[in-house]
């Protein structure tokens, strides 16, 4: 039979793991500290070649397009909240109902008055579009 035994199996075991970690944690540490220089090298030649007044303007971009996406939601929660209150939003729709009348009353009678709105609408056209 063999002169090995389940003691001396654990042992060498043992040993082989210990003397194996030991000069990976080694490599590791200084393979580590390589590697950290050249990701740091690498990411800094990234950043010096980006266009930062773009950059400048995708952030502002980006600001802008996330306080819409706030308020919307803000709006929406006080609309929701409203329309928990039973006789709230029939109100609402009378009170708007009212206001497009007022209006309509004031600016759509007569067509001097029409002429005025298509001719403001069209200056405001202009103005913003182009």
């Amino acid at each position: 039979m063999s002169d090995i035994t389940p003691d001396t199996v654990e042992q060498s075991q043992d040993t082989a793991a210990t003397e194996g970690d030991a000069a990976p944690a080694a490599e590791t540490g200084t393979s580590f500290s390589e590697r950290y220089g050249e990701i740091l090298s690498k990411v800094n030649q990234t950043l010096d070649t980006i266009d930062w007044s773009q950059m400048g303007r995708i952030g502002k971009a980006s600001g802008i397009i996330l306080a819409v996406i706030v308020a919307q939601i803000l709006i929406k929660g006080v609309l929701d909240t409203i329309n928990l209150i039973p006789i709230v939003p029939g109100l609402l729709e009378l009170l708007g109902l009212v206001v497009v009348g007022q209006w309509g009353w004031r600016n759509l009678t007569t067509s001097e008055k029409r002429s005025a709105v298509i001719n403001r609408i069209q200056t405001l056209r202009q103005e913003y579009l182009g």
